[in-house]
């Protein structure tokens, strides 16, 4: 029963089908480069600029600061980076419930980057039709010379894109002379490679099977549709039945509906589907569809819309609701924590105070009566400037700093360790407190922030 089942060939597997998607022009394409644009420029561009003398975007691991902008992170605003994948992940669901995938038609960094490696495919093989041909045909000088030069720009600018990625992590200039040198670190030769390889790979030949096999929002995208989100779909009322016609026909005379069956919505679908079939998982929302089916429509002097972003409600006529519980849901909770983000990263104290009490010994009684505890302050300048800070302890009893005052010059994002010691009478109070430890910058009074400590003292 088993040898029955399988189908004629031998084999219950398929090779993967190249697809070749048609070049479209219109409203939506323009939409797509633009983002492309935008978004590859940010990438590309960000690195190389400079803030206060240093590179405006850098996350310095070995330092473990996170330079944006103005902004210094430190591993203690972890929060901070916490916070913006929430804010990521209720986006994300706030617009798919909203508009379907968006994401993944125009910011997806697998559509970016597709996009731009199918462009460079174009220009060194020609457009759908000539890439076909070459590819049916035997090798030969024609064929080998665009081959090769599409797997120059192909290499070249994974690589570039693998350098780019690493300068955000190492400086990029210093990086750029350390590999015209060629001498880069092996940590950064690695993630270059690695990275550039990835694009490669990715963009240049795995292309829609990253969308349809690997991406895991490509399986719960259902999950946060329903009958009022906005989703590219094509109106089975008017376009069928199928069938050709010379341009300017009339359909109802012929006894067929508006579409003419020239299957350029499927030809210019990055993923290879149907979307006549109706709504699929491996539909990405580029809506190149509309654009090809605009185009066919408009020769034909038929009205747009066969192929377009509607509901499922609109298209069965029903009315459409935009605002429903779950986008106001979605939108309140994106506000709210987005709200209290900037309003964090705002308020943010651009200094910070550890204390740590020595353990080594409990407390240590003086000759003159009082009891003393030592403790290693740290105290981070978050700031980029240097700051002279005081350092004051307050609680119950007679409390005493040595050495006093206790002043430390810390430069601009720097951690400075000092050793303390706090002083008091021995019984008064009695046993154990807790102490407030501030800091506080001479030159800045704003700059400050105070922490919690444990005195420990004899009992009566």
């Amino acid at each position: 029963m088993m040898d029955a089942a399988v189908p004629e060939g031998g084999s219950y597997y398929a090779a993967q089908q190249k697809i070749y998607p048609r070049e479209v022009q219109g409203r939506y394409a323009r939409l797509r480069m633009l983002a492309a644009w935008v978004l590859l420029g940010v990438f590309y561009l960000i690195p190389w600029l400079s803030w206060n003398g240093r590179q405006a975007v850098l996350f310095d691991l070995p330092a473990r600061k996170f330079y944006v902008f103005g902004l210094v992170l430190w591993p203690q605003d972890f929060i901070f980076l916490t916070g913006l994948l929430v804010i990521a992940a209720l986006a994300l669901f706030f617009f798919t419930a909203l508009a379907g995938r968006l994401w993944c038609g125009y910011a997806c960094p697998q559509t970016v980057w597709t996009e731009v490696f199918l462009w460079m495919e174009r220009i060194t093989e020609g457009g759908r039709s000539e890439r076909m041909k070459l590819d049916r045909a035997p090798w030969s000088v024609r064929k080998l010379a665009r081959k090769s030069a599409k797997q120059s720009l192909w290499v070249s600018f994974a690589l570039w894109t693998g350098f780019t990625f690493v300068g955000f992590f190492s400086p990029i200039r210093d990086l750029l002379g350390d590999v015209l040198a060629l001498s880069p670190g092996p940590w950064e030769t690695f993630w270059a490679l690695f990275y550039g390889c990835a694009t490669y790979g990715n963009a240049g030949y795995l292309r829609e099977q990253v969308c349809k096999y690997m991406c895991p929002y490509a399986r719960f995208q259902s999950a946060m549709f329903d009958r009022d989100s906005l989703v590219i779909t094509y109106d089975a009322a008017r376009g069928e039945p199928r069938g050709a016609r010379r341009r300017g026909a009339d359909p109802q005379a012929l006894g067929l509906g508006t579409c003419i069956d020239c299957t350029w919505c499927v030809q210019v679908c990055p993923t290879g589907i149907d979307i006549r079939k109706g709504l699929q998982y491996e539909c990405i929302a580029c809506a190149a569809c509309i654009d090809a089916c605009d185009a066919v429509i408009d020769r034909m002097s038929y009205p747009r819309g066969l192929i377009r972003y509607t509901t499922q409600n609109a298209l069965e006529g029903r009315p459409a609701r935009i605002l429903r519980p779950r986008i106001v849901l979605y939108g309140a909770l994106l506000a709210a924590i987005a709200g209290a983000w900037a309003l964090a990263i705002v308020l943010r104290t651009p200094v910070a105070l550890d204390v740590i009490r020595d353990r080594s010994a409990l407390y240590r009684l003086l000759d003159d009566g009082r009891v003393e505890n030592v403790y290693e302050v740290k105290i981070l300048n978050k700031t980029e400037q240097p700051h002279t800070f005081r350092i004051t302890v307050a609680g119950d009893g007679d409390l005493s700093l040595d050495p006093e005052p206790a002043r430390f010059r810390v430069a601009g994002g720097e951690v400075y360790s000092a050793a303390l010691r706090v002083r008091r009478d021995a019984y008064e109070p009695a046993g154990s407190q807790d102490v407030v430890f501030e800091v506080a910058s001479e030159s800045a009074p704003a700059l400050h922030t105070a922490t919690r400590g444990r005195f420990l003292a004899p009992a009566r």
